[in-house]
């Protein structure tokens, strides 16, 4: 066995000669290889390779620079191409110089950016070629570097060793076959039977993952000393490369860490600070790995994470309140409330206090100067219910100069990050702090308020106010990027209030303008008590519903209620248009059907002028009315609508009834189609109830609906007056934001007394005047209006005479006495009498002078069956003496009346 054994020893030891020959031939083409490559990376890496491939001139100057590596370095040649394969370097022929270089190899590095080792013939010489490509700082290549060294270079030292290697490989042989049984029984036990390749891999594993992962590793034992650190433990504990064995309380750590490393206890993701950093570190301990016992820690440094974390979460925090603000501030058009959601968006949530201060005529609609000397508090916010500021409606002084003194552009605002730095006062600049006056600061510094942000309130390059945010203890103070935060929500308010302070003043002007279109307090009646309510829409736009009670002659009384559709100044000057022509219709007496009649064709006339403005195309107007003409000598009710809505009649006895009136389409849109009217017969103490369909109208309920509740309403409340029947039906039926206007009339009929009404029919004969005349004296006395008898006795004459010898029978004249002696002579004629002015020599022509002289109005109306000639005189008891000398001259000179 033993000469077996040297046997195999000397066989061993031939072999072993045999490769190291071998191996030493080996190793000198490798060393070759490692030489050129380490030579070429040397080159790619240099400072100023790149700025040299770029250079006008390249072989300039790297040409000298491969020279000298080549001489210094033992290399055979140093080429340098650039990206495209044209050579700047070429050792020993220049010829080569700016041709592409052909090595395929070369070229497929040159694309795909990787490093290649080859074998070479190089003067007739094996010898080992390395090419680098050379990159940029942006990872680009740019160019590459071969790098060639003989491997006879190298194999020439190696072969000088050769017989020292082979006596040291004959003695190690020796050796080795002594102790080859005493170690290999002892490694196998230590090794677990584990071959050479997988230590070896274990152990380049193990090596590699210590020091390139980019966490820290700390072995300890179970005394706390440390038996392993890798390079990044070393780096972010900041230990010292003697560490390794101390224990780890003699180690410059601190506390709560060096407690935990010392512990050996299990953690997971616990936070630590150490130098400067923030660690996250995780322990394990090491017990039940058989004979091992202590800890290993992990840890990796989370501080750039921790930084980026906070950053993003105040920049999440940020765009959080700048939406916020983006969709709460502005939904309305009030200047109040847009203030209010400012202070909602940003209280907490930006800021622990907020101050806003307006311009007043900003509050009114006004546009303000921006050099306002004091501003008015509209807002005062904070984490707690009493701000230590000025209250919501104080005026305070504020100095909009130092302010935008401050700023650097138009808008931008003032950021105080500290107001404990100097006085400790607050900036007089701010609203409400002007003067230096510590007891002004006192409250703002008890409540550990610390850091300002002032920012001016601009629109259209107009100062609107100032907003002030503020900030507590237990917050950090405002930094740079809160200032813009500021800057934003102030810009977003700032025209979200001045939007609202030109639609206030819009809404105030069309308002206004409504308000004068439509009717003050209904007249003094005795055909009827009227009672009205108007409310515009909850959007706050004004509309076209309108209402009237007007005086017509002979006691009556017509009452109209109409609705424009749309809204807006439009729809009101529609109105305002449409009721100045019922007024001015009314006034010609016409009976409700023809006035509709009228009044649609104006409508249709505007909607043709608007047609044109537009550019051709129509505009319809759209518009509902509802005309009624009262007669309270008769208790009769001519009612004609438009497309409107029926009346409601409440009795006397409180049963509602819906009379039977014929609509006609909407004016503007009747075309040919007539218009017709009903007549009712009311009983003294009837309520008629107008209204537009905003009333009983709504998107969620049908009209039905609306018609029976206010029918069970008027029928619940029967014996109430006008005013308090319009305000039970409003709490009744009006929702409490109505989405369309609403107008409602309410009139509560009476009945003239038959002993305050006189008539008399007249057959067609002159001589019948005189006994009528005498009539209207008498009945004249018994009313106690004897003062009025002369004057009315001649009126009565003269109109009396006019219809007998001009008109058609009938003739009657008839005597109301109500606020007004009313005197009326009806005939059969529609031939209409005009007022002249008589020459002295005309026989005639002064009948209606002296008529328009004694009463105080006149005027004709037409009926189905003629004309009435009617006249008002106030009451008074005693006669003016100038006018009944006036009458007696007129009297004397009595002529015919010409038609």
């Amino acid at each position: 066995m033993f000469l077996l054994q040297v046997a195999v020893i000397l066989l061993m030891a031939a072999v072993a000669a045999v490769l190291l020959v071998v191996t030493v031939k080996r190793e000198a083409e490798q060393a070759a290889a490692r030489r050129s490559a380490a030579i070429a990376n040397a080159v790619a890496h240099a400072p100023g390779v790149v700025a040299a491939l770029r250079s006008s001139d390249p072989t300039a100057q790297l040409q000298p620079a491969a020279d000298a590596i080549m001489r210094t370095s033992h290399v055979d040649f140093v080429v340098v191409v650039d990206r495209r394969g044209i050579r700047y370097t070429q050792p020993g022929r220049a010829s080569l110089l700016h041709t592409r270089i052909s090595y395929p190899q070369d070229l497929r590095a040159l694309r795909t950016g990787r490093a290649v080792t080859g074998h070479v013939k190089s003067g007739g010489h094996d010898a080992m070629r390395t090419f680098v490509p050379i990159k940029d700082s942006d990872g680009r290549v740019v160019g590459g570097v071969a790098v060639g060294v003989r491997v006879s270079t190298i194999d020439a030292t190696e072969a000088g060793r050769l017989p020292v290697l082979l006596g040291i490989t004959a003695f190690a042989m020796a050796a080795s076959t002594v102790g080859t049984a005493l170690l290999g029984r002892r490694l196998l036990r230590q090794t677990r039977g584990l071959g050479p390749s997988e230590i070896t891999r274990l152990y380049l594993h193990n090596d590699a993952v210590l020091h390139a992962v980019r966490e820290g590793i700390v072995i300890m034992d179970a005394d706390g000393t440390i038996l392993l650190a890798n390079a990044e433990a070393r780096k972010l504990l900041g230990l010292p490369p003697e560490a390794q064995g101390r224990q780890v309380d003699a180690l410059p750590l601190a506390p709560p860490l060096a407690e935990l490393l010392g512990s050996g206890r299990e953690a997971s993701d616990e936070v630590h600070l150490a130098g400067g950093r923030v660690l996250v570190v995780n322990q394990r301990p090491l017990d039940g790995h058989e004979a091992v016992a202590g800890s290993v820690a992990t840890m990796r440094d989370s501080t750039e994470l921790s930084e980026l974390s906070s950053r993003a979460d105040a920049a999440r925090k940020r765009l959080s309140v700048l939406y916020g603000a983006s969709i709460g501030v502005g939904s309305t058009l009030d200047v109040g409330r847009t203030v209010d959601e400012l202070a909602k968006a940003t209280v907490p949530l930006f800021a622990d206090y907020l101050t806003v201060d307006l311009a007043e005529p900003v509050l009114n609609g006004d546009e303000p100067t921006g050099a306002e000397p004091e501003l008015q508090r509209v807002v005062s916010a904070g984490i707690q219910p009493d701000p230590p500021f000025a209250p919501v409606g104080a005026h305070v002084a504020v100095d909009l100069a130092a302010l935008a003194a401050g700023a650097p552009d138009a808008g931008h605002g003032r950021l105080d990050a500290d107001l404990s730095a100097g006085d400790g006062l607050v900036p007089r600049y701010v609203p409400g702090f002007g003067a230096a006056d510590p007891a002004l600061t006192e409250p703002v510094a008890a409540r550990g308020i610390h850091s300002l942000v002032t920012v001016p309130l601009r629109a259209r390059g107009v100062v609107l106010g100032v907003a002030a945010f503020w900030q507590a203890q237990g917050r950090a103070p405002f930094e740079q990027d809160d200032l813009e935060l500021a800057e934003e929500l102030a810009a977003r308010a700032a025209v979200a209030i001045d939007n609202a302070r030109r639609y206030t003043r819009e809404h105030a002007m069309a308002v206004t303008l409504q308000r004068s279109l439509l009717p003050g307090a209904p007249p003094e009646l005795s055909a009827l008590q009227a009672a009205h309510r108007y409310l515009p829409a909850a959007s706050g736009g004004v509309g076209g519903d309108w209402f009237d009670v007007i005086a017509l002659p002979g006691a009556r009384v017509a009452l109209v209620v109409g609705d424009v559709v749309g809204h807006g100044l439009h729809a009101a000057a529609t109105m305002g248009r449409l009721r100045t022509a019922v007024h001015n219709l009314s006034a010609l007496d016409l009976a409700p059907d023809e006035l509709l009649s009228l009044l649609d064709d104006l409508v249709t006339r505007m909607d043709a002028d608007e047609g044109k403005d537009a550019g051709g195309e129509p505009g319809v107007t759209g518009a509902t009315c509802l005309y009624a003409v009262y007669d309270p000598s008769s208790g009769l009710a001519t009612i004609a609508r438009a497309g409107h809505p029926m009346p409601l009649l409440v009795r006397p006895d409180g049963t509602v009834h819906t009379p039977d009136v014929p609509v006609s389409p909407p004016l503007g849109l009747g075309g040919a189609e007539p218009s017709e009217a009903a007549e009712l017969d009311l009983p003294e103490g009837s309520t008629l109830v107008l209204y537009t369909d905003g009333l009983v109208e709504r998107r969620d309920r049908d009209i039905d609906f609306g018609l029976d509740l206010l029918r069970g309403t008027l029928a619940a409340h029967p014996g109430l007056d006008p005013e308090a029947t319009c305000q039970a039906v409003l709490d009744a039926v009006l929702p409490e934001h109505p989405a369309d206007d609403v107008a409602l009339l309410v009139a509560r009929t009476r009945r003239l007394p038959a002993e305050r009404i006189a008539r008399w029919e007249m057959p067609s004969d002159p001589a019948a005047v005189a006994e009528v005349r005498a009539a209207c004296g008498r009945q004249l006395a018994a009313w106690g209006l004897e003062g009025l008898g002369y004057n009315t006795e001649l009126i009565v004459s003269e109109l009396a005479t006019n219809a007998v010898r001009y008109g058609s029978p009938p003739v009657s004249v008839r005597l109301l006495y109500d606020r007004k002696l009313i005197c009326e002579v009806a005939d059969g004629s529609s031939t209409s009498p005009h007022l002249l002015r008589a020459a002295g020599t005309d026989e005639g022509g002064r009948g209606l002078f002296l008529v328009a002289s004694l009463a105080e109005r006149w005027g004709t109306r037409y009926t189905r069956r003629g004309k009435v000639i009617w006249t008002e005189q106030p009451l008074h008891t005693a006669a003016d003496e100038a006018a009944a000398a006036t009458a007696e001259e007129l009297l004397d000179q009595w002529g015919d009346e010409e038609l």
